[in-house]
């Protein structure tokens, strides 16, 4: 396959999406980057409209394969209700001559052991890898994916959710059981590098689930970041993984939004899963040959507290 050039993104209006489109973006010597969205999104987007258009198409099939005539690679960053709409992405992709198609499955990966109540939630995430696999099987070469297990994103996540265990903003956190359990995740900028990483080496890459990962942790490692960087102690609140996954539970049975959020950070901190495996070790990230480089915790945590 030769050199990846012109890359179309679709769902770069999201939190995700909207990291790798700027670092493509900031790469004008690597990348022609074009933005695919609905007609209908509500989206904006700050890149200069000279120098990455934005195609506004409907998600058919024709119309995708019209938008993307040309384009040498796709990266979809589209939400959870668009996973689904992978597959005739993929058609499309195919149909225009598109080489590489980068999935939207920036999660754990298909080895995590998740806990049952995701079977319905990771289904459609199975089907498209699925789907994915069987199209470049059959392509003769012609078409290949790529996806990339990134575990969360942390310091988005940190950011966003107090249920993780840090308020931020109030600067107060929340320690689940000991506070020792391990686990990897990766920051937005080292997603964007990662999908950077697979367009440049896509011959290596190609038809392969890669996993990375910015930094491995532990809640009572963040809270001494966090109180470092901020210069005081946080008030510190305890409670328990079990706690915390029977009120995600509770909130499922009312019908109660919330419980996703309960239920990802109880299976992420619970003690003795050892879920750092499941990520990936250090020695087996693929870091390297995507170029993305680790990060140490304070730096990250010093850069979250700064853009509060």
């Amino acid at each position: 396959m030769s050199p990846i050039r012109k890359v179309a993104v679709i769902g770069a209006g999201g939190t995700i999406g909207t990291s790798i489109t700027s670092a493509l973006v900031a790469a004008p010597d690597d990348f022609d980057v074009t933005i695919i969205t609905r007609p209908e999104s509500s989206a904006t987007f700050s890149f200069p409209a000279d120098k990455v258009p934005v195609i506004r198409t409907d998600y058919t099939i024709p119309a995708l394969t019209a938008a993307l005539h040309g384009q040498d690679a796709v990266v979809s960053a589209v939400g959870v209700a668009g996973i689904p709409k992978q597959k005739d992405m993929m058609d499309a992709a195919e149909a225009a001559g598109v080489g590489l198609f980068v999935l939207s499955d920036f999660g754990y990966g298909p080895e995590h052991r998740h806990l049952p109540d995701f079977d319905a939630i990771g289904k459609p995430r199975q089907d498209v890898l699925s789907y994915a696999k069987d199209k470049a099987a059959r392509s003769n070469g012609q078409f290949s994916w790529s996806a990339i297990a990134i575990g969360n994103p942390i310091d988005w996540a940190l950011k966003k959710f107090p249920t993780l265990g840090f308020d931020v903003v109030n600067r107060k956190a929340t320690i689940y059981d000991s506070g020792t359990e391990r686990f990897t995740g990766t920051t937005l900028a080292g997603i964007a590098q990662a999908v950077v990483g697979v367009l440049k080496c896509h011959d290596e890459v190609a038809n392969r689930h890669l996993h990375v990962r910015s930094v491995e942790t532990c809640q009572n490692d963040l809270l001494a970041a966090f109180e470092e960087v901020t210069g005081h102690k946080w008030p510190v609140t305890h409670d328990t993984t079990d706690n915390l996954l029977q009120r995600g539970r509770e909130k499922r049975a009312r019908g109660e939004s919330g419980w996703v959020l309960d239920l990802i950070v109880a299976q992420l901190l619970e003690e003795g899963t050892d879920r750092r495996s499941i990520v990936v070790a250090q020695d087996k990230a693929d870091n390297d040959i995507l170029g993305m480089p680790h990060e140490d915790v304070p730096g990250m945590v010093k850069r979250i507290m700064m853009s509060v």
